[in-house]
């Protein structure tokens, strides 16, 4: 078959200050400016790409997929579905017959006073930084959450040749691999249960210490328990949240499977979605803590995925197909899911309760949470209701759940350039808590293109003809005004 592999590694340094696609938190060395040396640590970092362009796969690097397209009911224009793909330079559309999703999942984001600091990162860009491209500006490190998404996170940091001062869990023990807890001892890195972070501290925009405070039984705060430990990166750990934004837009079924990560898609034992020509693989179709060790789990999906698409396309027929699967069951590792969003909620309770609510939980837009449990509108258009009667939760959630797409209209929460990423799930939790919903009935944010911030001259490289500049004026005239 002919096969094209894009990745939008490595990731330009101007979408990495903005914290696209992952949450960089600013702490990168000034060589991810060099995207020469980018591509080649990437392609260091997974010797598999090499080994895929000798079998004549078609590899894009540094290349992302800002939209996904096909006919529906909106839409029958189309020759065949497509992706809109772009680079630093352009943008372009790519047919596909087959098409398997490995997109992968970001770090769940969750709001604690200071967290839009330099140094305030997360787990999956923290890995990319540290592995992919060995460019981590960071010396020494607190990791907020234990399992083995945080667990592993330290121990790469060590490796790396930071100091990680300390991990935290709002958890009565340790939760995650004991051999890598047992390491991390070893190396000396304190680990605090029953804790959270009350904020962040620091001057001129930089972390400079963490103020941990323990927690009772009802994630209240302990008086007199306050610790500051010196550090210049707050590593988030929490959890990771699958990247179904493609198969949204391409109208994939998804379900709200809180031991996978919340919104997953719909998939049959041949990795297939609801929409017959597209596939999933890896953390995009689910991901749970058991994961980030057993890597074979992600591995085995792609296979299956390729497999399946294969035989879709009359490549290869059902006989050699089905064995082919049953190599891969057999050689399968089983590691069990547990309810993810129980935790998530904790941390979200004992956060809010040692800190308060006057923390920006949409950062880039400067929400706060109460912000956003009082549908405020947003702070810069300085604008007071003469209603006696606000709009509220309540009021929202009367007919039906409340949905996070009418509260970011009221608020802004989501619009900002990171598109949700940093405050997509917290917002949904925040919203069911205030409104005594479950938050398995929240509508999920909806997804629109570019699902990428993109410069305008690469979406758009051609300049205004001569005549639309000559005569720009005319859209001003007080007719036009008058129209609009």
């Amino acid at each position: 078959m002919q096969v094209t592999l894009i990745d939008e590694n490595p990731i330009a340094a101007s979408m990495a200050r903005l914290n696209v696609p992952q949450f960089f938190g600013q702490r990168f060395a000034g060589g991810l400016h060099d995207k020469s040396l980018m591509v080649e640590r990437a392609r260091a970092a997974n010797e598999a790409l090499a080994e895929a362009e000798a079998m004549g796969v078609d590899v894009q690097l540094g290349t992302c997929v800002w939209g996904a397209f096909r006919n529906s009911e909106s839409s029958r224009v189309l020759d065949g579905p497509q992706l809109g793909l772009a680079d630093n330079e352009r943008s372009w559309l790519m047919k596909y017959d087959r098409l398997i999703v490995a997109a992968g999942a970001r770090d769940l984001g969750l709001a604690f006073a200071g967290w839009d600091r330099r140094g305030a990162m997360a787990a999956n860009g923290a890995y990319s930084l540290m592995r992919r491209y060995q460019a981590l500006a960071s010396q020494r490190m607190v990791v907020l959450g234990s399992g083995n998404l945080g667990l592993s996170t330290a121990r790469m940091a060590l490796d790396r040749g930071v100091d990680v001062a300390a991990v935290v869990d709002v958890s009565r023990s340790v939760r995650g691999d004991e051999a890598i807890v047992a390491t991390l001892r070893e190396s000396g890195v304190k680990l605090f249960t029953s804790h959270t972070v009350r904020e962040a501290v620091g001057g001129n925009g930089e972390i400079e210490s963490v103020v941990l405070v323990e927690i009772d039984d009802n994630c209240q705060p302990v008086a007199g328990s306050d610790k500051v430990i010196a550090a210049d990166t707050v590593c988030l750990a929490v959890g990771l949240v699958p990247n179904v934004e493609l198969l949204s837009l391409l109208g994939c079924d998804l379900s709200f499977e809180p031991e996978l990560g919340g919104y997953v898609p719909d998939r049959d034992d041949w990795m297939r979605t609801s929409v017959e020509s597209v596939f999933v693989a890896g953390d995009v179709a689910g991901f749970h803590d058991g994961m980030v060790l057993d890597t074979e789990t992600a591995r085995n999906q792609g296979r299956l995925a390729g497999i399946a698409a294969a035989k879709s396309l009359g490549a290869i027929d059902e006989a050699e197909a089905i064995a082919r699967r049953s190599d891969l069951q057999a050689a399968a590792i089983d590691s069990k899911p547990t309810d993810t969003y129980a935790n998530w909620i904790r941390w979200l309770q004992a956060l809010l309760n040692a800190g308060g609510s006057e923390v920006f939980a949409c950062p880039c837009e400067e929400v706060t949470c109460a912000d956003l449990i009082d549908l405020r509108p947003p702070r810069f258009l300085d604008w007071e209701t003469e209603r006696t009667s606000p709009p509220s939760l309540k009021a929202l959630a009367k007919d039906a759940p409340v949905n996070p797409d009418q509260v970011k209209r009221l608020t802004r929460a989501g619009m900002g350039h990171c598109q949700g990423r940093l405050c997509r799930e917290q917002v949904a939790l925040l919203l069911a808590e205030a409104s005594e919903t479950d938050v398995a009935d929240m509508p999920v944010m909806s997804y629109r293109p570019p699902v990428r911030p993109l410069p305008l001259r690469v979406m758009w490289p051609h300049d205004e003809s001569e005549q639309v500049r000559n005569e720009w004026a005319k859209w001003f005239s007080p007719t036009q005004q008058v129209l609009g």
